[in-house]
């Protein structure tokens, strides 16, 4: 028997909003030809920042996944573990019945023995 609690659903503590994709942005090689080249120097800054963060934020998603998965592994091994705590705890309690139970029948034979040799000395006097 466990006393397991039934799984409450998790609500997601933070929604991910996606970066916006700008249609304005044209890659630096389609650019008029009457851009200065600083400009065009800029926008290809922007572009490989913009791609960076991209690139950051995907990755970041993969390790909240992943930690969301070792969280979940995490609360399935704990509940393991509290159903083997209870298990124990369980055998501790029936062995330490066994032991009072033997310990007064130790107690009791103790008793008789006692007894036994008192009675016995009695009778050699």
């Amino acid at each position: 028997m466990t006393n397991a609690k039934p799984d409450k659903p998790t609500q997601p503590s933070a929604t991910v909003i996606p970066f916006p994709q700008r249609l304005d942005i044209v890659p630096a090689t389609r650019l008029a030809p009457s851009t200065t080249a600083a400009s065009r120097s800029e926008h290809e800054r922007l572009t490989r920042a913009l791609e960076s963060l991209n690139a950051a934020l995907a990755e970041q998603r993969a390790a909240l996944k992943a930690w969301r998965s070792a969280m979940a592994e995490l609360k399935v091994s704990t509940g393991a573990l509290e159903d083997s705590l209870q298990r124990y705890r369980g055998n501790l309690r029936s062995l330490g019945n066994s032991v009072s139970a033997l310990r007064q029948k130790a107690q009791a034979l103790e008793t008789w023995a006692d007894d036994a040799s008192d009675t016995s000395e009695a009778a050699v006097e």
